[in-house]
């Protein structure tokens, strides 16, 4: 069973084309979604965050993202400081749960920092999902509610496309105007071998 990771930037439409390859039968383990998890429920890493950025990043037991995003992203120690914190138990659990999913000719590893992380180096082959920066804003924004300055934030924490494109095995455009279901399956494709 091959270990694909499946990347992009923030409002690229890296989970739209997660779910279509989801439709086609493939298990797709979601690091951002479990990250959330983990920020939700493992009081070890409450406790370590508390300590870190103060009680008020949690607020009657959860975690106020607003507050963290605001420490986090304009800290690049403070992030990666974060993320050291999360990413390993993140690891845990895609090992589990690819053990789980292993009667499938391949499996989908969707993170939005798979190149960052240096995580794309343990995949059998990477596809990254790319679309033009105002676009991307544009997405962000109507979905998350916030201001263009806010989504440039969280955009000046990941890659460019131009620095991941020459690392990754297969590139889907979402631009609004390349066809994506066409590129979709011709990857599944070469992956399933047919």
């Amino acid at each position: 069973m091959k270990t694909v990771g499946l990347a992009g930037g923030i409002g690229s439409g890296k989970s739209l084309v997660s779910q279509i390859f989801f439709h086609l039968g493939i298990p797709v383990f979601n690091a951002d979604r479990e990250s959330g998890l983990i920020l939700d429920n493992d009081l070890n890493v409450r406790t370590s965050l508390c300590e870190w950025f103060g009680d008020e990043v949690y607020l009657d037991g959860k975690p106020d993202r607003p507050k963290l995003a605001a420490i986090v992203f304009r800290n690049p120690e403070m992030l990666a400081r974060m993320n050291g914190l999360l990413h390993p138990k993140v690891m845990e659990r895609f090992i589990e749960w690819r053990r789980v999913n292993n009667d499938h000719p391949y499996v989908l590893h969707e993170a939005s920092i798979l190149f960052e992380s240096g995580f794309y180096r343990q995949m059998d082959s990477t596809i990254l999902v790319t679309a033009p920066e105002e676009i991307r804003i544009i997405r962000v924004m109507a979905r998350d509610q916030t201001t263009a300055e806010s989504v440039r934030l969280r955009m000046k924490n990941q890659w460019p496309d131009e620095q991941k494109i020459p690392l990754a095995d297969f590139i889907i455009r979402n631009d609004g105007v390349t066809p994506l279901i066409p590129r979709i399956l011709e990857i599944h494709n070469k992956l399933t071998d047919k």
